[in-house]
């Protein structure tokens, strides 16, 4: 608990990155044995592999104090007590001015209650219609739409984007492989600074289906070994252990 709530980095990001550092691969301790012998072990915050074994809760109206600041983000979603997710709501009206106005501010937060932004891993600004997700450093450009659910197609123009992106990022196995394999940090040494890096849909899909597809082409028999039918995947017609993976094309 000491490790998680400590906050020895001089910025918002270098909290942040060493929190998410923590929460993928877990925070290491020592005990001691029964022998009185010190052991090692890694205390996970999270349950990756089984979703439900986690305790998930959404709140409006959050209220946050902070060195004398009252704020109160619209929604924050915990996963074990932790306040991963963050969505900025506003009033529709002109793109431009929902837009700024919800990501001005993201940008108070992180000024105001940097304690609530330490642990923050997903984004959301929306208008209850129109919706975008970024990092904790991402600018306006990089606040990004996303436009599907399962992956298999992109919603109907007619959809709500707020609902495409809820339905698309907050199911609780999407939002963890999110969290887990989709977020990394990049330094730029000439600027001295950090950026946090998500994956867009096209990415989170097209990287599932490529190693899904290549554990299928280069597998032995692996019936029976994961719940369900293991089934080809995106390859027509691909069979166990056939070699042929296919070819993945984004930008």
């Amino acid at each position: 608990m000491r490790k998680l709530l400590r906050h020895d980095a001089p910025s918002v990001v270098g909290n942040n990155r060493a929190f998410h550092r923590m929460l993928r691969d877990g925070i290491p301790v020592e005990y001691r044995r029964d022998d009185g012998s010190i052991a090692g072990d890694h205390v996970r915050l999270i349950d990756f592999d089984n979703h439900d074994a986690n305790d998930w809760l959404a709140v409006n109206q959050f209220t946050v104090i902070e060195d004398q600041n009252n704020r109160r983000p619209d929604i924050v979603v915990f996963v074990n007590g932790l306040p991963l997710g963050i969505i900025e709501l506003k009033i529709p009206e002109d793109t431009d001015k929902w837009f700024a106005a919800a990501f001005n501010q993201i940008q108070t937060y992180k000024q105001e209650i940097p304690s609530l932004m330490h642990y923050n891993e997903v984004t959301v600004i929306s208008d209850g219609l129109e919706a975008r997700i970024g990092s904790l450093t991402a600018n306006q450009e990089w606040f990004k739409v996303w436009r599907t659910i399962e992956g298999e197609f992109d919603a109907p123009a007619t959809a709500l984007e707020l609902e495409t992106l809820v339905g698309g990022v907050f199911e609780k196995r999407r939002l963890l492989g999110l969290i887990r394999n989709f977020i990394a940090f990049e330094e730029d040494a000439d600027r001295g600074t950090v950026q946090k890096l998500i994956a867009g849909y096209h990415q989170f899909f097209a990287v599932k289906a490529a190693v899904d597809e290549t554990i299928r082409a280069t597998a032995k028999d692996r019936t029976g070994e994961f719940p369900g039918t293991y089934w080809a995947g995106k390859m027509e017609g691909g069979k166990e252990g056939d070699r042929r993976v296919g070819v993945v094309w984004h930008t």
